[in-house]
């Protein structure tokens, strides 16, 4: 049975920081591609970050973009969000999203809230 588990949420001031952390389990996590999305009450999903299935190569959303680092330990099966600087408009539930890279076939996990709050 496939599984994504984040952890790492909770509530933070303005300027703080947070890791998340997605932990798989019954799939082969080399052979996936890694996402972090966002979704925050009455709004669409959002990509965040992407990372290749090697970690070879990055992408972020220009509202993240150089707070933000996604990174992934393939040792251990998991992928990381690391959130510097943290902004009021980042209140969300974060998602951990895998991709097979040969195919459509994708997981989800259950989401972390996120709140960013003086």
């Amino acid at each position: 049975q496939v599984q994504l588990v984040e952890s790492g949420g909770g509530l933070v001031q303005p300027g703080g920081s947070l890791k998340l952390s997605c932990t798989t389990s019954g799939l082969t996590f080399s052979n996936y591609r890694m996402r972090w999305y966002r979704q925050a009450p009455g709004k669409e999903r959002e990509l965040v970050a992407t990372i290749t299935s090697t970690g070879s190569r990055v992408n972020y959303a220009d509202s993240v973009k150089d707070r933000f680092t996604i990174s992934r330990d393939n040792a251990v099966n998991t992928v990381y969000l690391q959130m510097n600087s943290l902004k009021p408009e980042d209140t969300a539930v974060y998602y951990c999203n895998a991709q097979h890279i040969y195919s459509a076939t994708g997981y989800w996990g259950q989401g972390t809230q996120v709140t960013v709050s003086s």
